[in-house]
């Protein structure tokens, strides 16, 4: 089998190679099976990666399921399988890739005395070997292989420079240097990729070898080291989708990619990323294997082109330049969010309201913004409904309010007691069993309020420490094509559960009723 990787890429573009469905299926909890790994190697695909690692075939049959799948499907990038360096493991991958268009046989070995001495219970010289006799026979079979020396940050300078050579020698067209356990910093990384290049150049073959990165982030320095090393002279990098692997994970692919475009003036590289696929390719992700990113998470996270400070606001009004680096086009989102909340101004309310169809003179102005601070003490985040249910009159309505409530155990199943005040001051009671409390409670406080809701999230955690923590309950619900977020607070677990639901019920009933009243009076005007 042979491929002309090689001649494929030009620099000054950047190699990404994606090992999402090999190190980052390996984050505990992200394993995946051969039909998901088929669908996210089409994203990946369609995402514009130049290099698929697919998985470790010598670990197991479906990671040589999965792969024999891709290759029969996908056939732009080249499909890298990750091998020990064992002759056994090697034809084992060799055979895998018999159904890719352009396979690579990635071999590894550790090279840094602590993992000499201990994992491998070898010597320098039969590191040495090894790298020579198993890089040798993985060409044999396939004209592109990768060398990758495991640990290669914590390995002696000139011991590292020695086994890149073995391995060019060898025939090796990829040298990754890897910073395995997260322990570099950009200073180092830079250093140690520029003598290692400068090292190897006088092996025949090596000016047609590419060098490349696999950074991982124990010390949140994976892009950093990541954008130093190609400093350095790697013109490849390892990452993966949202940053998942082992540990701490690994370099993100969406922030090298964007890293590289924002800034390109300055490093002069850039990659074959469509980026514009970056965010539904990481939803894809999130919802294959299940791992949320944090709303704060750089280019794919919920609040990445959101904004509630006031004074960030009115900076987007007036020049979008003010504070986003990027277009929220350019990597899938649809725009920049300006979230209403307790810290917005008057400038981003009244835009808002013009953009709703609402032109209102000084003082109207100045009355609505005072309804809506009242409401952002009562809810984190004001909607479009919200606003609307404001000019409607409608913010005095304070809705249901939870007197009391009793969970208890029926037999495998548990019971929920809960008592309401409705917005008219009157008491309602309904019960409700459920797989567990939360469950029958909500069903009890849906049975109560007439509200049907659809839960995609519910997380609670600790506010505050000690004796004086607070938990609190954060839910993202479906209403019809609706998605609406509550929150609630409370000592109690459970009741800050309740609390957090009825956030989202009573706004839900705001709207319905800032709904209904126009054709309520449309009707007694016209009887």
């Amino acid at each position: 089998m042979t491929t002309p990787t090689i001649e494929r890429i030009t620099p000054p573009r950047i190699r990404i190679f994606d090992t999402t469905l090999r190190d980052g299926e390996q984050s505990p909890g992200c394993s995946m099976s051969p039909q998901q790994k088929l669908v996210m190697a089409r994203a990946l695909d369609e995402l514009g990666v130049d290099v698929i690692e697919t998985g470790f075939p010598a670990s197991s049959q479906s990671d040589r399921e999965a792969m024999t799948m891709i290759g029969r499907e996908v056939q732009r990038p080249v499909l890298a399988v990750l091998s020990r360096c064992l002759a056994a493991d090697i034809e084992t991958s060799v055979r895998s890739l018999d159904s890719a268009a352009h396979p690579r046989l990635h071999v590894f070995l550790s090279t840094s005395p602590l993992h000499r001495e201990h994992k491998l219970r070898m010597t320098r010289e039969q590191v040495l070997e090894s790298v020579r006799k198993h890089v040798a026979l993985a060409r044999s079979y396939i004209d592109d292989v990768e060398f990758s020396a495991e640990d290669a940050t914590r390995t002696e300078l000139d011991y590292l420079i020695e086994v890149s050579r073995v391995a060019i020698a060898a025939g090796a067209t990829t040298i990754n240097l890897p910073d395995t356990v997260g322990f570099t910093t950009p200073e180092e990384i830079r250093a140690m990729f520029q003598q290692v290049i400068a090292g190897v150049a006088d092996v025949s073959g090596a000016e047609r070898v590419i060098f490349s990165a696999h950074c991982h982030n124990d010390l949140g320095l994976a892009v950093a080291n990541s954008l130093a090393a190609i400093e350095g002279g790697a013109r490849q990098v390892e990452c993966t989708v949202n940053g998942i692997g082992e540990r701490a994970g690994n370099c993100a692919v969406e922030e090298i990619a964007m890293a590289l475009k924002v800034r390109q003036a300055f490093y002069d590289q850039d990659t074959a990323i469509n980026t514009q696929r970056i965010v539904s390719t990481s939803q894809l992700l999130q919802r294959l294997v299940g791992m949320p990113v944090q709303r704060n998470k750089a280019i794919v996270g919920a609040n990445a082109f959101a904004h509630e400070s006031g004074i960030h606001q009115h900076g987007m009004l007036r020049h979008r330049g003010t504070y986003e680096i990027m277009r929220p086009e350019d990597v899938g989102w649809e725009d920049s969010q300006m979230v209403l909340g307790r810290h917005s101004g008057r400038a981003a309310v009244e835009a808002r309201l013009r953009a709703l169809g609402f032109w209102l003179e000084e003082e109207e102005l100045k009355l609505v913004f005072e309804q809506f601070k009242s409401l952002c003490e009562q809810q984190r985040v004001v909607t479009d409904s919200d606003l609307q249910t404001l000019m409607q009159g409608g913010a005095s309505t304070q809705g249901y309010r939870l007197a009391s409530m009793t969970i208890s155990d029926v037999g495998s199943r548990a019971n929920a007691l809960v008592e309401l005040s409705d917005p008219d001051g009157n008491r309602v009671a309904e019960t409700a069993q459920g797989d567990g409390p939360v469950d029958a409670l909500f069903g009890a406080l849906s049975s109560a309020t007439g509200v049907s809701l659809q839960l995609d999230s519910y997380q609670v955690h600790s506010v505050g420490i000690g004796a004086d923590a607070r938990g609190e309950a954060n839910l993202s619900v479906r209403s019809g094509d609706e998605v609406f977020e509550g929150t609630g607070t409370s000592r109690d677990i459970i009741e800050a559960s309740a609390l957090a639901w009825l956030d989202v019920a009573n706004r839900l009933l705001r709207q319905r009723e800032a709904t209904a009243a126009p054709d309520t009076a449309a009707a007694a005007a016209h009887a």
